[in-house]
Parts: C-alpha cells; sequence; structure tokens
C-alpha cells in the first residue's frame, strides 16, 4: 500500500476535527477526517474546485438544515 504525504488544512484548529489532505501526483486529491483516519474520500481538482465554489456561495446551506 502507498504511504501518502498528508497535509492538516490551515482552517483546522488545533486537536481534534482535523480535515487532511494528500495529492499523491496522479491526478486526485484524498481528504480524510481526523476522527476517522481510515476513511479516505478521492476526488479530483475539478470536482473538489467545484464543491469548494458551491460552498463559498452558499449553494451547500440548505444541506445543513432539518
Amino acid at each position: 500500500m502507498r504511504t501518502h504525504r498528508w497535509r492538516k488544512s490551515s482552517y483546522s484548529a488545533q486537536g481534534a476535527n482535523c480535515l487532511y489532505v494528500s495529492a499523491p501526483g496522479d491526478a486526485t486529491i484524498r481528504l480524510r477526517e481526523s476522527d476517522e483516519p481510515d476513511t479516505i474520500l478521492t476526488t479530483n481538482p475539478t470536482a473538489l474546485g467545484a464543491l469548494i465554489r458551491s460552498a463559498k456561495t452558499g449553494q451547500l446551506d440548505h444541506l445543513g438544515t432539518a
């Protein structure tokens, strides 16, 4: 199994609940959370960029409501 170099998000505080990112150079981006380090989400730069832009503009705000 390949070892990934994980980098903690600059928006994550010290302690728990941190987001880590790895970009191994094969056109994928991997994301994991400190609470569940064995659960890894894999995406690509285009899809991740679209997700971030949508979150920044509030297009996903309705997902947090019951």
